[in-house]
């Protein structure tokens, strides 16, 4: 394992990248409706980004099981928790929620955040789902702190999801960000308080809890890339790149342009 700390030069780069993700998940936000398709939104997304000097980093990410990944932006609506691939055949409707994780390579950095949309009139029970793994994303960012460690992040996480019974994805995690879209450390949703790496100033950490509305357990579209709930019950994805500090992480992307678009600041 290799983790590289940042310096504060690269983390202002960083800052940028990431900055630039919050304001295309706001861009987004203003399209989101019942009738768009997952293809109309990443066409958006990928004209917003290279439109401000950045490249889409998911566009080409090689996949270890197929082909490279062939959009910009990952469309997960609804029982598909990650990896859902823009087409012309998902046509948003009312009550649907939908996951756009977004990822910008700037000035040699990677930018990475994902926010969960409701699209028209969403039920409570979605709501409540939204709300909470929203919820637990900050607790975790709440213990990245320099001096803790990677289980005090993973064990926040957990232990606010199932306390309200839901169920926390094991086979994917967040992970460390920086130069490189995955860099190490991996960051496990679940966990012990005090286990894993000792967190330092520095580290560059993508947080991001998937959070199912039933059973924990997933699997895999013939795409190679499409991850759903077995189930096929509703799952939810929130995610920040954040900055290890001492005594407070730094959260280096935004959801303030979604939520202002949702009505909900």
């Amino acid at each position: 394992m290799k983790i590289f700390l940042k310096t504060e030069d690269e983390i202002d780069l960083m800052r940028q990248a990431n900055q630039l993700v919050g304001k295309t998940l706001g861009e987004l936000g203003k399209h989101i409706k019942p009738g768009v398709t997952t293809l109309q939104l990443d066409r958006i997304a990928d004209e917003f980004i290279r439109d401000h000097g950045a490249v889409p980093t998911f566009k080409g990410f090689p996949n270890p099981y197929g082909g490279p990944f062939p959009a910009s932006i990952c469309t997960s609506v609804n029982d598909v928790v990650v990896h859902g691939v823009p087409n012309e055949e998902t046509i948003l409707k009312d009550g649907d929620i939908i996951s756009i994780d977004c990822g910008t390579l700037l000035n040699g950095f990677n930018g990475d955040s994902c926010y969960t949309f409701c699209v028209g009139e969403v039920s409570e029970e979605l709501r409540q789902l939204l709300k909470t793994t929203k919820e637990a994303l900050y607790l975790g960012i709440e213990n990245a702190v320099a001096g803790k460690h990677l289980g005090d992040i993973s064990s926040a996480v957990q232990d606010h999801c199932e306390a309200q019974g839901y169920g926390i994805v094991r086979e994917l995690t967040g992970h460390g960000i920086g130069r490189e879209m995955h860099e190490d450390p991996q960051v496990p949703n679940y966990g012990r308080r005090g286990n894993g790496v000792m967190l330092k100033a520095g580290m560059c950490l993508a947080i991001e809890p998937m959070v199912t509305m039933g059973d924990r357990a997933i699997w895999m579209d013939q795409d190679r890339w499409t991850i759903r709930t077995q189930d096929g019950k509703p799952a939810a994805h929130f995610e920040h790149t954040i900055a290890v500090r001492r005594g407070k992480a730094e959260i280096l992307s935004s959801f303030e342009e979604a939520e202002s678009i949702e009505g909900q600041v």
